[in-house]
Order: C-alpha cells, then sequence, then structure tokens
C-alpha cells in the first residue's frame, strides 16, 4: 500500500508581545482584547487532506492589529514557504510559494514579473476600525518536475494579487479579492496568462502536470498529474489559521484559495491514490461587535494608509500533523496550544495515510 505521510517537526516559536505597549498604555487600551474590533493578515497557509482528514499544515505568522491605534506589518524576510527544513517537513518536500522579493538566478515567475517586496498589514485605524492588506506576487512550484531553473517548476502564478478588509461598521463590511494577471502551466509546457472569473466564481484547472506535495511510493511524474481550483475565500471557515486568530460578531475575509487534488500514478498508468491539498494565499479578516460605533476622528479604510509605527503584534507560525483533533465543522482551524502561543517550544512526531486508494480502472 502506497502511503503519504508527514512528521509534524519541532517548532521554535519567537514571540512578539501581543500589545506593544507599557504598562500605562494597556491600562488605557483602546479596544477590548477578547472582544473589541480586530483585524488578522496571513500571507500564505497550507494543510494537506481534505474533509475527515487530518494530515500536515502549516501556518505562516498571522499578524493581528494592537489593541491601540497602529498596524503589524509581516517581516520581508519570509519570502518562501516553507522557508527551512522543519516547515517542510509538515507537508512533504515538494511544493514550494514564493511570495517576496528574489535574486537573479531564482526567479520563479515568467518575464515581465518584477521583484518586489510583499506587504502584509493588520492595523487598527486611529478611529478604531480594524483593517487588513495582503498583496504580492505568487509563484507555487513543484520541484518534484525537477526543473532547470526555479520557473521550469512554476505551475501557478498570482501576479499583482491583493486582498482587502475593512469593518468600518456592523453594516458596512468589506472584503475584496483582486489580481492582475494569472498564470498556468499550459499542456505545451510554457507559461500563460488565464483569465479570473469575478464576483464568486472560480477557475477550474484539470491535468495539470503538478504532482502530490511529498514523496509516495511508486509514483510516477509522467503519469501522475492534478486538477486545481481556485476561488475568492467567502467565509471566514475557509481560512486556515491558529486559534489565536478569531472573529466577531461581525466579520469580513478576503483570501485565495487554491485546492489541488493530485492523481497518483505508478510508471504503468495505474491508480495509486488521490491527495488532496488546500492552500490560502493571502487570507485577511477583520471583525467588530455588536454596538460598534467608530470614533469620529481621523480616517477609516486601507490598512496600508495607518501613518502610526508598526506594532509587533502576530501569531506565531505553527504547524501540527495528524495529532490535530477535530473541531467539528471547522476544519480550517489549527489549534496551536498555550505552549506555542506564548513562547513554548512544540515538539512531535506523527504520520497520517493521505489520500484514499482508488478504485481500480478509474483515471
Amino acid at each position: 500500500m502506497a502511503r503519504f505521510a508527514t512528521k509534524a517537526a519541532a517548532v521554535t516559536a519567537v514571540l512578539f508581545p501581543l500589545v506593544g505597549v507599557g504598562v500605562a498604555g494597556a491600562q488605557n487600551q483602546a479596544v477590548d482584547e477578547k472582544t473589541g474590533p480586530v483585524s488578522f493578515a496571513n500571507v500564505a497557509s497550507v494543510r494537506i487532506g481534505g474533509e475527515g482528514q487530518h494530515g500536515g499544515a502549516l501556518i505562516t505568522e498571522t499578524q493581528r492589529s494592537p489593541l491601540l491605534p497602529g498596524q503589524s506589518k509581516l517581516g520581508t524576510d519570509r519570502v518562501t514557504v516553507p522557508k527551512d527544513d522543519g516547515e517542510r517537513a509538515t507537508f512533504g518536500g515538494h511544493y514550494a510559494i514564493d511570495l517576496g522579493r528574489y535574486s537573479g538566478s531564482q526567479d520563479p515567475y515568467p518575464a515581465g514579473v518584477a521583484s518586489r517586496d510583499h506587504n502584509v498589514v493588520a492595523a487598527l485605524q486611529a478611529t478604531t476600525v480594524p483593517t487588513a492588506v495582503a498583496e504580492t506576487n505568487y509563484a507555487l512550484r513543484d520541484t518534484w518536475q525537477g526543473g532547470a531553473k526555479p520557473v521550469d517548476d512554476t505551475v501557478l502564478v498570482l501576479e499583482g494579487a491583493k486582498t482587502a478588509v475593512d469593518c468600518a461598521a456592523p453594516a458596512k463590511l468589506t472584503g475584496t479579492s483582486s489580481v492582475a494577471r494569472l498564470w498556468v502551466r499550459q499542456a505545451g509546457g510554457s507559461l500563460g496568462i488565464v483569465p479570473m472569473p469575478g464576483g464568486n466564481a472560480g477557475l477550474q484547472l484539470q491535468n495539470l502536470r503538478l504532482g502530490p506535495p511529498g514523496d509516495i511510493t511508486n509514483a510516477s511524474k509522467d503519469t501522475t498529474l492534478s486538477d486545481l481550483k481556485l476561488t475568492r475565500v467567502a467565509a471566514f471557515d475557509q481560512l486556515i489559521r491558529q486559534d489565536g486568530w478569531r472573529g466577531g460578531d461581525y466579520t469580513a475575509v478576503a483570501g485565495w484559495r487554491v485546492e489541488i487534488t493530485t492523481h497518483v500514478k505508478d510508471a504503468a498508468g495505474a491508480a495509486l491514490q488521490d491527495v488532496q491539498t488546500n492552500v490560502v494565499l493571502g487570507g485577511v479578516s477583520c471583525s467588530v461587535p455588536k454596538g460598534f460605533v467608530a470614533k469620529a476622528s481621523g480616517t477609516t479604510g486601507g490598512g496600508t494608509s495607518a501613518t502610526q509605527p508598526a506594532v509587533p503584534t502576530q501569531v506565531p507560525a505553527g504547524y501540527l500533523g495528524a495529532a490535530a483533533p477535530d473541531t467539528g465543522s471547522d476544519l480550517s482551524r489549527i489549534p496551536l496550544g498555550i505552549g506555542l502561543l506564548f513562547g513554548g517550544v512544540f515538539f512531535g512526531s506523527v504520520a497520517l495515510l493521505l489520500g484514499r486508494r482508488r478504485k481500480s480502472g478509474t483515471d
């Protein structure tokens, strides 16, 4: 029986304070930490396994808006997912997501897509309105393909992707997900531009030269293909998030959801198993409680327009494997545990058979 296993890696969390203020400031909090207006921004997260399956998962650093007006911004050192061997071990060693500035020799994008830093910000405006934005270029690569250059392994590119939310009032919530150009690896081998439907309509692609996220015994890259669906995040439960990432009485969301079903076959074309991979790019949310009224001063809207100094406020990156407990209908939520949230080191070793053996004779 072919098995695809993931292991939770040792995690060393570099923690930042949940509030970037001293004791005096904490005594005059602008918003309530547990129920007040809040926003979150995440650049990319991955989960292996479909509904009812708990495979490896990785959630990158999630920015959280501070309790006083200000902003929390993702550092520019995060340019790929996974960024190290520990993260790579959580969902296999084949996939890589590029999302920041790159050196010339490591260009994963087609010609004409410029290198740029990402802009991932969760902010509390001077009016106490929570906003968030995530914008950058994303490239999904499958290193299993063995291309001579990084761009040779690129399967999907979201150029000029931007997701943003603004919670100005309970009756005035906005969430948008846009992209300048969408590139997909064509049947002929080159990256080509394809149109992205507007609204909640998704883009479905079949038979992409894209393998599973990790090693599977007897899998052949010549016969293994994947189906991919790209949609806009439309509900809070579609985000892949930590326990520290909360909603509120009124919540707006945005993001790009990539659902991949890989039909793994051997060299003779016999079906081995299907593996499901879910990716959320630029997941953002903002929430306000019942009765929320923005303050009159300042401006609302635009997570990137906050002029206050950046506050180091974030839920640290975390990853768990098959030991993640069932969370009911919310299958996108990853509990991190009190140790990880407050600076502990989490060690685990888990494995899970992912995918399902396909019926004999099916494609």
